[in-house]
């Protein structure tokens, strides 16, 4: 399937408040989102895109050589601060854009490991140059360690027999491949969901822990608001209900300010929260769902940053 920027149009209306701003596209994929950014902005403007994906990489430095308002940045958005000085930024910016989850040309390369679809080496790293495979670490994870992640990130409710399954099995014989995986879990789960692969929750939960994605996120958003200048903005959209936690309690914490004991005598610019959330969740049109299924589980939140 080709890669479709899921809510495109609404995420980049929501992001661009100066034509002439400089905007941070943290997870660039494909370069939906970086190039409909780039035709909102002129001479002046500029789009700093990073992601660790090293064929994202490969793609973002084809088209920096094609737009000198471009720059592409090897690594992962929980280290924004330090790559956008890499970049050479060391201004605060006017936008940070998190298309968070897995893109379409990671899902459809088997040999990436990231589906249950087709068979291939189960890997899953965003970046296979650096850390654990899927199946290094289930080779290595305790029984207890498996069910936790199953449970915690992939609100599994069979993680227990999963987990015993996949230790029972190792035991035998290594799990090395999607269907090997694919196959166990479908013998261990007792009932279907509708509509839904038995291992669909197993492969979710697996590749956040491969990725630490949501600590990842956690500190890219620590580090949003000493990025932002005021009045720029925030735009997140995440595609399950952990990511979309995270940031919803990020913008809510944020926008109301430090909690300070009862009785402390401070000035209202010391309480004041530095963000302010805009508008109301967004989430994709039936027209979108329809053309691109893979958008129907998306939630767009976005913030501002106070002065």
């Amino acid at each position: 399937m080709q890669h479709r920027s899921v809510l495109l149009e609404e995420s980049v209306s929501a992001l661009v408040v100066r034509p002439d701003g400089v905007y941070v596209d943290g997870t660039f994929g494909r370069g939906g989102h970086s190039r409909a950014i780039l035709q909102r902005l002129g001479a002046e403007g500029r789009v700093i895109a990073m992601d660790r994906d090293p064929e994202a990489v490969a793609v973002g430095q084809a088209l920096a050589r094609e737009d000198g308002r471009f720059c592409m940045v090897h690594g992962s958005f929980e280290a924004i601060h330090d790559l956008l000085r890499e970049a050479g930024v060391f201004d605060r910016v006017d936008g940070i854009l998190l298309d968070l989850g897995v893109s379409s040309p990671q899902l459809d390369q088997p040999e990436r490991g990231f589906s249950f679809s087709a068979d291939g080496p189960l890997d899953m790293r965003m970046n296979p140059q650096t850390g654990l495979s899927a199946a290094a670490w289930l080779a290595s994870a305790g029984q207890g360690e498996i069910e936790a992640m199953l449970r915690d990130l992939g609100e599994e409710r069979f993680a227990r027999r999963i987990a015993r399954a996949i230790v029972q099995a190792r035991a035998e014989q290594s799990i090395e491949t999607t269907s090997q995986l694919a196959e166990l879990v479908a013998r261990a789960v007792p009932t279907r969901e509708p509509g839904k692969h038995p291992a669909t929750r197993t492969f979710q939960a697996l590749r956040i822990r491969v990725n630490d994605e949501l600590g990842a996120l956690t500190r890219c958003l620590d580090q949003v608001c000493d990025l932002l200048d005021p009045a720029g903005r925030l735009v997140v959209i995440s595609f399950h209900s952990l990511e979309d936690r995270i940031v919803k309690r990020f913008i809510r914490d944020e926008a109301r300010g430090p909690r300070l004991p009862k009785g402390l005598p401070v000035q209202a610019a010391q309480a004041r929260g530095r963000l302010r959330a805009l508008g109301k969740v967004g989430r994709p049109s039936a027209e979108e769902v329809s053309g691109n299924p893979r958008a129907r589980s998306a939630v767009m939140r976005v913030a501002e940053r106070l002065s």
